[in-house]
């Protein structure tokens, strides 16, 4: 007998492009469409681990947002809900699955908010709070990027990324799987390379009701990540109706790279419902 193919077999590389640079996304798999977001410190590579399970049933959409990974930085002026409007119109898919991760979560969030009838489901891990009241450890880190990257040391900055959003404040780097930060550390070197063009022509700020959220929410959160990302997806779930909250002990803010097994036992049910 034939083995079966895995469905990652069937990998689908391509470019959207539009008069603000190329788009670059992956696409596998059959089934409802899910798109996966990536964090602000990756790009698609991050969802790695996971998409071989996903894609058993649906179709598994991922990209680089503007400047990240293969996607060209912005020569003007966007918007990333707008990017994942057309991404999804390009695709032929009206409604779908958004799972993000960190600043992806928060571009989900703001998609699930301007195109309410496009989204089926929300999976959002570790995801910021505008306006968020950050603690004087996130104001530290802030701090020591800004001046690594003002002084033009890069690999600095990304050893203070590393240490962050990798490590995290809760564990020694022994604890951290080998080799998650030589995979991080090109694709974070490209999100700081283009940071300031991103933050120059980036337009706008979603308003909305996180309460008018309707659709079913999972928030997850690493336990051994930031305090303020755990205060964070505690008020997401407090306030968006049908969330809840799933915690990962051994996880710290790169919950898709840190514990990818666990995350599948919890994405595959919440995105069959």
């Amino acid at each position: 007998m034939a083995r079966a193919r895995s469905p990652c077999k069937h990998l689908r590389r391509l470019r959207l492009a539009d008069d603000l640079g190329h788009l670059s996304y992956v696409v596998a798999g059959n089934g409802p469409p899910v798109v996966l977001v990536h964090a602000g410190v990756a790009d698609h590579r991050m969802w790695d681990a996971v998409v071989p399970a996903l894609a058993e049933r649906h179709t598994v959409i991922r990209y680089d947002l503007r400047g990240f990974g293969e996607s060209a930085p912005p020569t003007g002026a966007f918007s990333e809900t707008d990017d994942l409007w057309r991404l999804l119109d390009h695709l032929g898919h009206e409604r779908a699955r958004l799972v993000g991760a960190s600043w992806g979560g928060r571009v989900a969030v703001d998609f699930a908010l301007t195109h309410p009838s496009r989204v089926h489901s929300l999976a959002l891990l570790a995801p910021p709070w505008r306006g968020h009241h950050w603690s004087s450890e996130m104001v530290t880190y802030d701090e020591a990027e800004t001046a690594a990257l003002a002084s033009g040391d890069l690999d600095a900055a990304v050893r203070i990324n590393l240490d962050m959003w990798l490590r995290g404040p809760a564990r020694p780097w022994e604890d951290v799987a080998v080799g998650l930060a030589d995979q991080l550390r090109d694709p974070m070197r490209t999100s700081l390379v283009n940071q300031d063009t991103r933050g120059k022509h980036s337009q706008g700020v979603v308003i909305g009701d996180i309460a008018g959220i309707s659709v079913p929410t999972l928030v997850g959160i690493g336990k051994l990540d930031v305090a303020d990302f755990q205060d964070i997806a505690r008020r997401y779930t407090a306030e968006i109706p049908d969330a809840t909250l799933v915690e990962f002990p051994t996880a710290a803010h790169l919950i898709a790279l840190d514990t990818p097994a666990e995350l599948i036992s919890i994405l595959v049910p919440f995105l069959n419902r």
